[in-house]
């Protein structure tokens, strides 16, 4: 579901709701698409084409009616927008691939208006714009700015854009063991949350396992290499362009086990029994706001996927408050390890067959803030 108020989406409609520019009859293209009022406030049924790679957003999207496609189509697809709408992401490279790609999507005489908050790059993409294209014009509202070329008749940067487009391409990384690509979560290194997770990971994972937020697969590929007992492994991530990088450095080994990926909300709940699960859930949406509710869901969900007895190693921020949820959840949970500020939690459903006497209860948690058991 759409948030109620998403001011960088209500500012990127505001020059159409404010007559400053004219909202066309032709076909209109939103890129990095989120749902919301404004969108049902111009856009006719069958006239709005988006694009949203980030599955919460898409399923929002979808559900409202709209026509969403992924990249991929609309490179196949030869039709070019009168306007096309963007609301960049906040990773400069990323943001500059795409405004070339809006560019090249937009039909002769179609404008390109984007939309950013102020704390997320609203300056330096208003630059870059008009480095490409030229501006012909500006306002700001809601801490954010709305930005926007004149009608584009051949007369933008080619060379810088073709140079751009390429910023976010797919690329080697870590002496070319993986794939990945600007945008992506720690697109260019291991994060160190998932490296304590990887140091701790124990050899005697076996069975059906899952990867809960597995963005390019560096933990998924952790787990093949060092526990042989894996016979199965599914990959969950919401957002799709991190799932194909997945698919693609998981094809390179040569594992015997069963591999699975799914493009999808965790939070939404997933219907699987496994032996177990590894997670470094986010917490935190792509607009980066703060959503410590976020790992709580993945928590949950891997508590009620888990057969009886299965374990989930999970590692997060220190600060973050999921020791409530964790006790709820599990029968056993143990601080593993802990360094430069997060945790790494072993968590264990209780078996079925166990019948543990209700002690009184108590506000401390199964595991204190000095992080032993």
């Amino acid at each position: 579901m759409a948030a109620q108020h998403d001011a960088p989406l209500e500012t990127l409609f505001l020059p159409f709701a404010s007559g400053v520019l004219s909202w066309p009859a032709g076909p209109v293209l939103f890129l990095r698409a989120r749902d919301g009022w404004p969108l049902r406030e111009h856009a006719q049924p069958g006239q709005l084409v988006c694009e949203q790679s980030f599955r919460p957003f898409a399923d929002a999207l979808e559900a409202s009616g709209w026509t969403v496609r992924d990249e991929q189509q609309l490179a196949d697809d030869r039709t070019r927008y009168a306007v096309v709408l963007v609301l960049p992401p906040r990773q400069r490279e990323e943001a500059k691939a795409l405004f070339a790609r809006a560019v090249a999507l937009a039909a002769p005489g179609g404008i390109v208006v984007a939309c950013q908050h102020n704390n997320e790059g609203a300056r330096s993409g208003e630059g870059d714009l008009q480095q490409l294209t030229g501006l012909g014009g500006k306002l700001t509202k809601n801490h954010c700015r709305a930005y926007w070329t004149a009608p584009l008749n051949g007369q933008h940067d080619a060379a810088l854009a073709q140079r751009w487009a390429t910023l976010d391409a797919p690329r080697a990384i870590l002496g070319g063991r993986f794939q990945s690509r600007p945008g992506i979560f720690a697109w260019d290194r291991i994060d160190p949350a998932s490296a304590l997770l990887v140091e701790q990971l124990p050899a005697d994972l076996a069975g059906r396992g899952a990867d809960l937020g597995a963005g390019f697969g560096y933990l998924s590929a952790e787990v093949l290499a060092r526990c042989p007992g894996v016979t199965a492994l599914d990959l969950y991530e919401a957002e799709g362009r991190a799932l194909a990088l997945a698919r693609e450095n998981l094809a390179r080994l040569d594992k015997p086990a069963t591999l699975a990926y799914h493009w999808q909300d965790v939070t939404a709940g997933i219907e699987a029994e496994y032996d177990f699960i590894v997670t470094n859930p986010p917490f935190h949406t792509p607009s980066r706001a703060d959503r410590p509710d976020i790992g709580q869901r993945f928590i949950a969900v891997a508590a009620q996927a888990l057969r009886p007895g299965g374990r989930m190693w999970l590692v997060a921020n220190r600060h973050l408050p999921y020791e409530q949820i964790l006790n709820e959840s599990f029968g056993q949970v143990r601080v593993a390890a802990e360094r430069d500020g997060f945790k790494l939690i072993e968590a264990t459903k209780a078996s079925k067959s166990a019948t543990p006497a209700r002690a009184p209860r108590s506000t401390e948690p199964k595991w204190g803030r000095g992080g032993r058991a």
